[in-house]
């Protein structure tokens, strides 16, 4: 079955049962690698994008199920030449060492801030309660997230 998705602003068709998950089209079929493969239960975040602005776990989201909505992922959200206030943030705070858990967790960020452009730090753990990172860059990536709240604010 062809299943047609629009995906960081670009509609793609790809033959895919229904069924597959949204990560394997994305990762497999379209060579987009930011979100990871982690748990496959969505339990740790790795896999995070956002459809529809909402975070969401894509190693059990059906492909089915996000056929006619916007899908962003981490390579949709800025470029090397053009940084998203998040990642540049991200950067800045040093708030990545493996990079495993770092995509998922700015998505999560950028949902946030989208539906909270002044999160309190709980409001931000909040948020954040289910992206696992081993790293222990927590209180980094808290204050990376604050300070590009503070930059994106009008």
């Amino acid at each position: 079955m062809a299943v047609t998705l629009s995906v960081n602003g670009r509609r793609r068709t790809v033959a895919a049962a229904p069924e597959t998950p949204l990560l394997y089209i994305l990762r497999n079929d379209f060579e987009l690698n930011a979100a990871k493969f982690g748990c496959g239960m969505a339990q740790c975040g790795a896999c995070t994008v956002l459809v529809d602005g909402k975070a969401v776990r894509s190693c059990v989201t059906p492909a089915l199920a996000v056929v006619d909505t916007k899908i962003t992922t981490l390579e949709g959200l800025g470029s090397a030449t053009s940084l998203h206030p998040l990642q540049k943030a991200f950067i800045e705070e040093q708030a990545a060492q493996c990079g495993y858990c770092i995509a998922g967790m700015l998505m999560s960020a950028k949902a946030l801030l989208d539906e909270t452009p002044h999160p309190s730090e709980g409001d931000i753990r909040q948020a954040l309660a289910g992206n696992l990172c081993r790293c222990g860059t927590h209180n980094r990536i808290v204050r990376a997230i604050q300070r590009a709240a503070k930059e994106m604010s009008p």
